[in-house]
């Protein structure tokens, strides 16, 4: 059995489980979470604990395990605390502006790049430089932040573009003659 499925996923207060044939869902007082399961793996739940069993002795029903445990804990603490992913955008004339479910970036192009949020993620900009995505979905989060990022990327000889706040951008030395 996997080393990461044999530690419990605890439930804090105010999170509700529900174990369906194939299906597991959560609900936390910021939304609910509904995750498929495979057919090697089955959650079982002890108290205030969930357990992942290895329905056979297969490595693809080992990694499974690991990998619903690691999905089961992301989903209870997306639901009872959240997630966040901050951005920075460095660069001369480089802005962000949140208009509801809209985020308006200036990022040096001839136009205004205008980025729909997806339903589940909230935008804020605390100042005109930096973008805070929140949400109850870790994979959807860090995905609408990589395609936020994706719009300019950090260039390696000034820095200049979109990074995460907790990112190191090596900025490589000028051609010299």
């Amino acid at each position: 059995m996997s080393r990461v499925a044999k530690n419990p996923v605890v439930l804090p207060s105010g999170v509700e489980v529900v174990l369906a044939a194939g299906e597991v869902s959560i609900k936390g007082p910021l939304g609910i979470l509904k995750q498929a399961l495979s057919g090697d793996v089955s959650v079982v739940r002890e108290g205030d604990s969930l357990l992942c069993k290895v329905q056979n002795s297969s490595t693809q029903a080992d990694a499974m395990s690991g990998t619903i445990r690691a999905l089961l804990a992301n989903m209870v603490q997306g639901v009872s605390k959240g997630f966040e992913r901050k951005l920075n955008l460095v660069g001369v004339g480089y802005r962000a502006q949140a208009a509801g479910d809209t985020l308006n970036l200036t990022l040096g192009f001839s136009h205004p790049v205008a980025y729909k949020m997806p339903a589940g993620i909230k935008v804020e900009t605390p100042t005109q430089t930096e973008i805070v995505l929140k949400g109850v979905d870790k994979q959807r989060v860090g995905q609408v932040a990589a395609e936020i990022r994706a719009f300019r990327e950090p260039e390696p000889y000034k820095g200049k573009g979109v990074r995460y706040s907790d990112e190191v951008v090596i900025l490589k030395e000028t051609k010299k003659k």
